[in-house]
C-alpha cells in the first residue's frame, strides 16, 4: 500500500492541475461571451441614438438626404445582426456605419445653425458618450479574446482546451484602414 501512495498523490496533483486549468479556460471563455454581450449592448445604444440625430439634422440638411438614408439603412442592417452569434458581420457593418457617421459629422460642420442648436449639441454629446462606451467595450472584448487565445495556445492549458473543444476563434476589433493611414497636417492648414 505504501508504494501506491506516491502514485495516488501524483494522480490527485494532476487531477487538481487539470481542474484548475479547466476552470480557468471556462472563465476566460465566459469572459469573451460577456465582453461580446457588452459590445452588443453598446452598439444597440448607438443604433437607438442615430434616428434621433438624423431627425434633428434632417430639418436643417435637406440636401444631404441620401447620406442620411444610407446611415438609416446601415443602422437597420447592423441592428439586425447579433454580435454574439456573428461578430465578423457585426464588425464589418459597424465599420461601414462608422465611415458614414464620419461623413455625417463632417457635413454637420457645414451647418452653423445646426451645430449651435442646443438639442443637437446635447444629442452630439450623448452620441460621443456612446462612442466612448463602445470603445471601452471593444477594448474589454479584445482583452478577453486575447486572454482566451493565449490560454488555448500556451501549454499546458492548450492541451486541456483541445480535450474540451474550447476554441478561441473570435475576431478582434481592429482600426479601419483609413484610421491606420498617415495624416497629412498640411491638408488642415490650408
Amino acid at each position: 500500500m505504501e508504494t501506491n501512495l506516491p502514485w495516488i498523490i501524483l494522480a490527485l496533483l494532476v487531477l487538481g492541475v487539470f481542474y484548475a486549468l479547466y476552470v480557468s479556460l471556462v472563465k476566460k471563455k465566459n469572459k469573451v461571451k460577456e465582453a461580446s454581450a457588452d459590445v452588443d449592448v453598446q452598439l444597440k445604444k448607438r443604433y437607438d441614438l442615430i434616428p434621433n440625430l438624423l431627425n434633428m439634422a434632417a430639418k436643417f440638411m435637406a440636401h444631404e438626404k441620401s447620406l442620411m438614408e444610407e446611415i438609416v439603412k446601415l443602422r437597420a442592417d447592423a441592428s439586425r445582426t447579433d454580435f454574439k452569434t456573428d461578430p465578423r458581420e457585426s464588425i464589418a457593418l459597424d465599420e461601414k456605419l462608422n465611415q458614414k457617421l464620419k461623413d455625417f459629422w463632417l457635413t454637420v460642420e457645414n451647418y452653423p445653425d445646426l451645430k449651435s442648436n442646443q438639442t443637437m449639441v446635447e444629442a452630439m454629446q450623448r452620441f460621443n458618450e456612446a462612442e466612448e462606451h463602445i470603445a471601452a467595450a471593444r477594448r474589454f472584448y479584445n482583452a478577453a479574446v486575447n486572454e482566451l487565445k493565449n490560454a488555448t495556445e500556451i501549454f499546458p492549458s492548450s492541451l486541456v482546451a483541445l480535450m474540451l473543444g474550447i476554441k478561441a476563434d473570435m475576431p478582434y476589433f481592429e482600426a479601419e484602414q483609413e484610421a491606420k493611414q498617415r495624416i497629412n497636417a498640411n491638408e488642415f492648414l490650408k
